[in-house]
């Protein structure tokens, strides 16, 4: 027996009965009604724009079982459970289960009672799965996060390459959606590409938050920048790029009385999830981490975004800084920049493979070395047109004053060429 939800409200009574909303956001309602028209859909929606709503609304309305597929399971775990609190038969499989609890969800599965279930990507490895899946109706697979399929994104995950194989596996090819916050023009394509997605429909919404004012700070000391511009009535995310960074932080702000959470890889899952309650609920104003913290958090109150160090990359950098404004108050997204971080990030990269770091990299640098509009960078580098400057950012609000360094720059490369650099590039990125 399938369990029936949604199947004979149409979806404007969905959204208000579901998920407590009287109107669809931008883009939603033509997502929405292109997926049960029957087409692969790619959404690109800025972070904040309501993109679980719009696989999650038809995964209620079609009729047999939808499959998330999601990259974090703290994120799976926290959609799972608001779709329960909502009254939704929603399940996730990964590999925090038991096996005793990985066989209690199979059985619900069996007996039609999971209308909407979150897997990990890992999960594809297994022909078990893959053909015990089988047995089941599929009406809609969800890629999430789904720019981590791409070696141009910022985030690129092996195991998403593995996707279009699963479904191929599958006896009946479902409607396959794919979304992600994130994705430059080449992105996007890989998404099709290596998704295989069908003749899909693509909807970008724009990438711009007009209520978030972008800052690029150089302090002499981060840390009494910190001290100086924190407010303890409102609701902070201090980003830091390691552990050691977030844990020094966190006892500076501990230590002048600042109500304060930390969150990072190196910690347990209990007390990742005490600080991060403790943030969500408001019993601690601000909370310090790496990028593990984040993803699927809902938090609409949230008034400053604070990067202690320069991201690797804009696109982690910009989904991070979104994370303020949810709720549409005005927000402020501030990076404290060092030339240190510069050398700090390049070594971060030399630890791994990919090979499009460093042009990602450079792509950073130069936003936070621009006297030109913050906004205009940030949207121009997404491929969205912006045709004036916004006003609202830290270059257009500040005087700068132009100095002629014609001689010095002659003086620069008059050197490198008598020392036979090949590349003049590498020492301005350096």
């Amino acid at each position: 027996m399938t369990i029936k939800v949604g199947e004979f409200l149409n979806i404007e009574q969905i959204l208000q009965k579901y998920f407590g909303f009287d109107d669809f956001r931008p883009h939603q309602r033509q997502i929405i009604e292109c997926i049960l028209s029957g087409r692969d859909v790619l959404g690109v929606l800025p972070t904040g724009g309501g993109k679980s709503l719009c696989y999650q609304l038809p995964g209620i309305k079609l009729k047999d079982l939808t499959i998330v597929i999601s990259p974090l399971i703290s994120l799976m775990k926290d959609q799972v459970d608001a779709l329960r609190e909502q009254g939704i038969a929603a399940e996730l499989l990964n590999s925090t289960l038991s096996l005793e609890e990985t066989k209690e969800i199979e059985n619900k599965i069996e007996n039609g009672e999971v209308k909407i279930l979150y897997i990990a990507p890992e999960r594809l490895d297994s022909d078990y799965f893959i053909n015990w899946i089988n047995r089941f109706s599929i009406s809609l697979l969800a890629i999430d996060e789904a720019h981590c399929v791409s070696q141009w994104g910022h985030d690129f995950r092996p195991s998403y390459r593995k996707i279009s194989y699963f479904i191929s596996r599958l006896r009946k090819r479902p409607i396959v959606v794919a979304f992600t916050a994130t994705a430059t023009e080449k992105i996007r394509q890989d998404i099709v590409n290596f998704l295989e997605l069908n003749n899909p429909e693509i909807f970008i919404g724009s990438f711009d938050r007009p209520n978030i004012q972008f800052i690029i700070e150089e302090p002499k000391s981060k840390n009494q920048y910190l001290l100086n511009n924190l407010d303890e009535e409102e609701s902070s995310i201090i980003y830091a790029n390691t552990r050691k960074n977030v844990d020094s932080i966190y006892e500076l702000l501990k230590n002048n009385n600042y109500s304060v959470e930390k969150y990072h890889a190196g910690m347990n899952n209990e007390a990742r999830k005490i600080s991060q309650d403790n943030f969500i609920m408001d019993r601690s104003k601000i909370i310090v981490a790496t990028n593990a913290f984040g993803m699927g958090i809902d938090k609409p109150d949230v008034r400053k975004v604070i990067h202690y160090n320069m991201p690797k990359d804009l696109e982690s950098y910009y989904q991070e800084a979104g994370r303020g404004g949810r709720g549409g108050l005005d927000s402020k997204a501030i990076l404290l920049f060092s030339k240190a971080d510069i050398v700090t990030a390049k070594f971060l990269i030399s630890q791994g493979d990919d090979p499009y770091s460093m042009a990602r990299l450079n792509d950073m640098i130069g936003y936070c070395n621009t006297i030109n509009c913050l906004r205009q960078f940030i949207l121009n580098y997404f491929g969205e047109e912006y045709p004036n400057p916004c006003m609202n950012c830290s270059s257009c609000l500040e005087d700068f004053e132009l100095v002629d360094v014609t001689k010095e720059a002659q003086m620069v490369l008059s050197c490198i060429l008598r020392m036979d650099q090949d590349s003049v590039q590498d020492w301005f990125v350096t």
